[in-house]
C-alpha cells in the first residue's frame, strides 16, 4: 500500500547524502557513502511510487527492473534521461560502494549524481516547497477530501507526498 513513509525515506537519503557531500573530507569512503544514498533515494522514489498504482514491489535493488515495472505498470513516476542511462551505474552504487571495498565512486560522478537526484525528486514533487499544481485555487481543498477528518499535513513536503498518493483518486 502507498505510504506517506516511502517518499519521506526517500527524501531524507536524498538530504543524507546532501549532507556528507559537504564533509570537506576527500575520502574513498564518503564518495561512496554519497553515492549509495542517491542510489537508495532513486530507488525508494520508485518503489513509491510503484506501491501508489498497487504494485507489491520485490526485494531488489536494481533500478532497471524498478524502471521497468514503473513503465509497465502506470506509475507516475517522471523519469529524467539521466535517471533512464545511468539505471547500471546507480545499481552498482547500491552494492558495490557497500561490499567492494575497493570500489570507489569518481568525485564527479557524485557531484553530477547530487544534481540530478535533486532534479529527479524535484521533477516529481519531493521537496519542501509546495509544488505548482498545489498552489493552484481548490486544489489543496480537493485533495484533503481524501484524507482522514481529523488530518492536517504539517508541511509543504507531506502535501506534495500526498498529492502522489491521492492524484488517482482525485482525478477519478
Amino acid at each position: 500500500m502507498c505510504d506517506i513513509r516511502f517518499f519521506r525515506r526517500a527524501y531524507l537519503d536524498y538530504r543524507a547524502a546532501e549532507n556528507l557531500w559537504k564533509i570537506p573530507v576527500n575520502d574513498e569512503a564518503y564518495m561512496n557513502a554519497v553515492a549509495y544514498h542517491l542510489q537508495q533515494a532513486v530507488e525508494k522514489t520508485l518503489k513509491a511510487f510503484l506501491e501508489c498504482v498497487g504494485v507489491t514491489v520485490p526485494n531488489t535493488h536494481d533500478i532497471d527492473k524498478l524502471v521497468r515495472m514503473s513503465r509497465d505498470n502506470g506509475s507516475r513516476v517522471v523519469l529524467t534521461q539521466w535517471l533512464k542511462d545511468k539505471t547500471d551505474m546507480l545499481t552498482r552504487w547500491e552494492t558495490d560502494t557497500r561490499y567492494d571495498m575497493d570500489y570507489c565512486v569518481e568525485k564527479e560522478k557524485v557531484e553530477n549524481g547530487l544534481a540530478e537526484v535533486k532534479r529527479f525528486l524535484e521533477g516529481n514533487g519531493l521537496q519542501e516547497e509546495l509544488r505548482d499544481e498545489l498552489k493552484m485555487p481548490g486544489v489543496k481543498e480537493k485533495l484533503a477530501e481524501h484524507f482522514p477528518r481529523s488530518y492536517h499535513p504539517d508541511s509543504d513536503f507531506e502535501w506534495n507526498c500526498l498529492y502522489q498518493i491521492f492524484y488517482r483518486r482525485m482525478e477519478g
